[in-house]
């Protein structure tokens, strides 16, 4: 909740506190019998919570305030808040968590089908540390790493820009191996970087950007990179992903195990 009305005061923008609800349903008379009751109870417990949440916020921010109390499923309701807001930020995990269940089905939801950048916070809500973000030159690679630049000057951070590949070997003719320079290889990835962030460098002159290639695997690599930082930024889906895959792999790794508030960021098309 702070995480969100800070980032609304910081972008001067009202912030909307969304509770969704539905009524159980078990087919037992008892529950077609006392139906209205029941929605009552979850309606008061609801406002009970958006008061609390409202508190929270402010507490926080100096941000005005908007309740809303849906009756539908939540995740549902989130995607359908998406299409108007700004960001949309959300926990790991609800209060309809499992035990040990490390991010909830509304997060993994509004991260593969959200319609505009949603924000994860787990792990370490800090105030302090760079924002890191993963490139590798795809269309919501792109969009994630404006993203990142925005959030890092909006925050006065310094942005770690983190590109990663993989040295797989590659067979020639008659099972021969290839011979490969890795150490070309690697000055091509780091000429890639930097001209992936060339545009958005200009744009936002006052962001100190680190840049790190890496040859590993992405998902380790972010982690890595990602240890103390105040946000981790990447694309839902990179060039790795199939066709009609909302969520990459890399993606949906870091939802569930990133150890700062994640921004998952879909291209601009929704493709």
């Amino acid at each position: 909740m702070a995480w969100a009305a800070r980032e609304a005061e910081r972008h001067r923008v009202p912030l909307r506190l969304v509770h969704a609800y539905l009524v159980p349903t078990r087919g037992y008379p008892e529950i077609v019998l006392t139906g209205h009751e029941v929605r009552h109870a979850i309606e008061e417990q609801g406002r009970r919570w958006l008061a609390e949440a409202e508190a929270a916020a402010k507490a926080a921010a100096d941000v005005p305030v908007e309740l809303s109390l849906e009756f539908a499923g939540a995740a549902g309701a989130m995607v359908w808040e998406s299409e108007r807001a700004r960001l949309v930020v959300l926990g790991s995990r609800g209060l309809g968590g499992f035990s040990g269940l490390v991010v909830g089905s509304v997060a993994v939801a509004l991260a593969a089908h959200g319609k505009c950048p949603v924000v994860v916070v787990r792990g370490e809500d800090r105030e302090d540390g760079p924002v890191v973000v993963g490139v590798d030159g795809s269309p919501a690679s792109e969009q994630a790493v404006d993203f990142a630049f925005e959030a890092a000057s909006s925050r006065n951070a310094p942005l770690k820009a983190v590109h990663v590949w993989s040295d797989f070997l590659v067979d020639g003719p008659y099972g021969s191996r290839l011979t490969v320079d890795w150490d070309q290889v690697e000055a091509a990835e780091e000429r890639v970087l930097a001209e992936r962030l060339a545009g958005h460098a200009e744009k936002y002159p006052d962001v100190v950007v680190e840049r790190l290639v890496v040859r590993d695997r992405p998902v380790r690599a972010l982690l890595a990179a990602a240890e103390g930082a105040r946000l981790l930024v990447v694309g839902s889906r990179g060039h790795g992903g199939f066709t009609g895959m909302l969520l990459g792999s890399t993606s949906q790794a870091l939802v569930h195990h990133a150890t700062c508030p994640l921004a998952v960021v879909r291209p601009i098309d929704g493709e």
